[in-house]
């Protein structure tokens, strides 16, 4: 979600604050601003919409100062406004802030008691006038910043300057991630190693609750009790090279490319092709003998987790709880003991999905994460992770991530089965294949663009559009529906193929696309008698299925694109890319903000 990034430098800072910022907007933002400190007043250029506008800003009074602190802002307590953008303050003190701070109604209520005038809607404010008023009262900055830290609750990343105090930036956590960098003879702050990538590749990440003090050069790190400690300081593996586009027109259509290329490096892994099996790290429970399996994990990484349900399940004979993480943290399930729990993130930063893992541990769960940051608090505070080799990814509609968390679900299903003795060493080499020839059909799938733009075409005219799966393709029916609404703005809805006498045939007209994913095999019959329902009712139908399958749908549908067949097991990542395809050309079509879709932010760090 929203991005902070300070600099305590030798330079000017305000370069490369916003530079910094660019590299965030992935995670979603309505309105930015930067504050510096200039000859020991504090200044502040802010703009509501894309940084462009803040960089007119900037051109037009542009902002001396060595010192100073950026944010991009994903509104939450206030319109996206330039008067409620970051960052928010005082004479002398500034503030920017990542998350919710859920007492500050109280708060607010108290301080205009004692005099203070708000200026905006904002949550924010609330921290940065109680730090004011401890100013007020006598305190000096750092005291004042660790009186105010106790008062608040909620989940937050925080930065802060303040007036006459050159060289001083304070930082704190609860709940959402922060890191601070090291240079010569300067210190940073960022939401991400990302942001941090072009200033320094040292990096030491706040723990939860942690302030630290920074000065040129030096930071001193706190407790949530307020003793000093230390933090290990690493070598990020994030690149500072800039992230373009290529030739592409957009990023999502870049990384809808690049699923090849990431299904193969993520396979490459786990996967041994010589002997065709799969190679797994140390797990941090033994599969032989948990008892029961939770997965939960949010948006397209649930839809994932629901795909590896299907496979563990199938073949490791697990039982296997599939929860979305804001609704697992608060159902209260019963856990036995013993139990393991997989939790799935692109960023590692997801605030339902860590609030799960907290949930999770806390009742003797065994956490193992599937992450694409290995520097995130999700990979760094489970039990152990396994990465997805899927590089950053910018478009805030999650593509290739999804498919290389399906690649490494795939992969443990297998990996589990043999563990457990319900796959055979036979079965292990059948499987395995079918998974190393993936990243081959996934560029064939690619292939299919033109026929997949002029499907587009017809369902860019659609007010409702269904998406229909059996088995392990029911929970990419879920993500072709949701790639659909996230970034074209269609209804689109989607279901179980044997749900559909259950109420949603009730929709059925002639204006009602009805896109099935629906190759030859065990469940193809089925689907297509479904299929039939929904035709002889009006319904256009649309299908991705395989050679086999094609004459029989050929004789109803509308449309039918021809995928290679990739066999039952690996058809899930393979049947994903060509519904992610079909929203993404639908949303051009549109004319919509692809990479940046409205409302939505890339990584959703507070509840």
């Amino acid at each position: 979600m929203c991005g902070i990034v300070g600099v305590v430098g030798r330079e000017a800072a305000a370069p490369r604050i916003f530079e910094a910022l660019k590299r965030l907007e992935y995670r979603g933002y309505d309105s930015a601003g930067i504050a510096t400190l200039v000859e020991g007043r504090i200044e502040r250029r802010r703009a509501e919409g894309k940084l462009d506008r803040l960089a007119a800003v900037l051109a037009a009074e542009p902002l001396p100062g060595t010192l100073g602190i950026g944010h991009t802002r994903w509104a939450t307590h206030g319109a996206p406004t330039t008067r409620n953008a970051h960052p928010h303050g005082t004479a002398r003190v500034v503030v920017v802030h990542n998350g919710i701070i859920e007492n500050h109604a109280e708060l607010r209520a108290e301080l205009e008691a004692k005099g203070q005038v708000f200026e905006t809607e904002t949550d924010t404010e609330t921290f940065a006038r109680l730090v004011d008023q401890h100013l007020l009262e006598g305190m000096g900055a750092e005291e004042a910043a660790a009186a105010a830290l106790k008062r608040v609750h909620g989940a937050f990343a925080l930065a802060m300057i303040f007036a006459g105090r050159e060289g001083l930036l304070i930082c704190a956590r609860q709940g959402a991630p922060l890191a601070v960098g090291f240079g010569e003879g300067e210190m940073y702050v960022g939401s991400d190693a990302l942001a941090l990538a072009p200033l320094t590749r040292r990096i030491a990440y706040l723990e939860e609750g942690d302030h630290a003090i920074l000065d040129h050069g030096t930071v001193r790190f706190f407790d949530a009790e307020g003793r000093p400690v230390q933090r290990a300081v690493r070598e990020t593996s994030v690149s500072g090279a800039p992230t373009g586009k290529g030739n592409y027109r957009h990023f999502m259509e870049k990384e809808l490319h690049e699923h090849p290329v990431v299904l193969g490096d993520t396979l490459a892994q786990y996967l041994e092709p010589a002997q065709r099996r799969v190679v797994l790290p140390a797990l941090p429970f033994d599969a032989r003998a948990i008892p029961r399996l939770t997965i939960t994990a949010c948006g397209s990484a649930f839809l994932a987790g629901l795909v590896g349900r299907y496979w563990i399940e199938q073949l490791a004979r697990i039982p296997v709880d599939a929860d979305v993480a804001s609704e697992l943290r608060y159902r209260d399930p019963p856990l036995p003991e013993g139990g393991a729990a997989l939790l799935v993130s692109q960023s590692g930063e997801t605030a339902d999905t860590l609030a799960a893992m907290k949930l999770l541990r806390a009742r003797g769960q065994s956490c193992l994460a599937i992450v694409n940051v290995a520097e995130s608090s999700m990979a760094r505070e489970a039990d152990a992770a396994l990465l997805t080799v899927a590089g950053p990814e910018i478009g805030v509609a999650s593509t290739k991530a999804f498919t290389a968390q399906l690649a490494v679900l795939a992969g443990l299903a297998i990996g589990m089965g043999r563990a457990r003795g319900t796959v055979s060493e036979a079965e292990e080499a059948r499987l395995t294949a079918e998974l190393l020839e993936v990243p081959a059909h996934a560029a064939e799938v690619l292939e299919r663009d033109a026929e997949i733009r002029a499907m587009a075409a017809q369902v860019a005219k659609a007010r409702d559009v269904l998406f229909l799966g059996r088995g392990n393709l029911y929970p990419i029916a879920l993500e072709g529906a949701l790639k659909l609404k996230e970034i074209s703005y269609i209804h689109a809805e989607g279901y179980a193929a044997g749900e559909m006498k259950h109420g949603p045939i009730a929709l059925i007209d002639d204006q009602v696309p009805v896109i099935s994913l629906c190759p030859s095999g065990p469940l193809f019959e089925k689907t297509a008698s479904n299929l039939q329902e929904a035709a002889a009712r009006g319904g256009r139908i649309m299908a991705f299925t395989d050679a086999e399958g094609a004459p029989a749908l050929s004789r109803f549908a509308e449309r039918v694109v021809v995928l290679p067949h990739a066999g039952a097991f690996a058809a899930p990542i393979l049947h994903a890319i060509p519904v992610q395809l079909l929203a993404y050309h639908v949303a051009v079509l549109k004319g919509t903000d692809v990479d940046q879709p409205r409302n939505l932010a890339k990584s959703v760090t507070v509840e």
